[in-house]
């Protein structure tokens, strides 16, 4: 049997959810996974939980509405693939939503040889942050936006939700190995990713998530 107690809320109650502030984080795995990759002591660190990493970042008066996962599969290299599925399971075992985009195949020619060679170059996923962000935002989702990359390709979409959003907050948190001093200047404040928000952010090396299937760290990534 359960029990009903009406009355009104606690002031404390309403206080609270009075000055939270909803925050909601867009993470451009693309930019972030480089940031890790171009260091070797950085390779240890990317089985990152990314729902406990924006916890990091969070004040006291801040709850945590989403967090948003924007990555593409590099399609040519099946055992990158598999590899990349399994951490896209752990990030959605934890909550967070996975955005696609592509990679595109272009052809490029070398400056000492002149050789034609093929190569992959990621699109999508700056668009894909932008027009997430300002959805979110038209819908009032967030009062605060956390976005998590380097990439200068995203200061006109800044500019574009503060000029039409100007209540709502943006802050940019820059990967380790990042500076994007441009990108700084777009938003209401920045962060800088450390060592220690990583190393306190990881998911265990195995770990369930249904009866009859475990994740492992990749060998790799240790």
């Amino acid at each position: 049997m359960t029990t009903c107690l009406a009355g009104p809320e606690p002031q404390w109650v309403r206080s609270f959810f009075m000055s939270s502030k909803r925050a909601t984080f867009f993470i451009d795995g693309f930019n972030l996974f480089h940031a890790l990759d171009a260091d070797r002591s950085f390779h240890k660190y990317k089985w990152l939980n990314l729902h406990k990493l924006a916890s990091c970042f969070l004040t006291s008066k801040e709850t945590l509405q989403k967090v948003y996962y924007f990555t593409t599969y590099a399609t040519w290299d099946q055992k990158k693939v598999f590899k990349h599925q399994v951490y896209v399971k752990a990030l959605e075992h934890v909550g967070v939503e996975p955005i696609f985009g592509a990679f595109r195949s272009v052809d490029r020619s070398c400056r000492v040889c002149r050789q034609q060679y093929k190569t992959y170059e990621e699109k999508q996923t700056d668009v894909n942050i932008a027009i997430k962000i300002l959805e979110t935002a038209v819908k009032d989702e967030w009062d605060i936006a956390y976005i998590v990359s380097g990439d200068s390709d995203l200061i006109p979409s800044l500019k574009s939700v503060k000029r039409l959003f100007p209540n709502k907050q943006l802050c940019v948190i820059i990967p380790v190995r990042r500076n994007a001093e441009e990108l700084k200047l777009a938003a209401d404040f920045h962060m800088k990713m450390k060592e220690k928000h990583l190393g306190s952010s990881q998911f265990p090396d195995v770990f369930d998530i249904s009866t009859d299937l475990k994740l492992k760290r990749p060998p790799n990534w240790i």
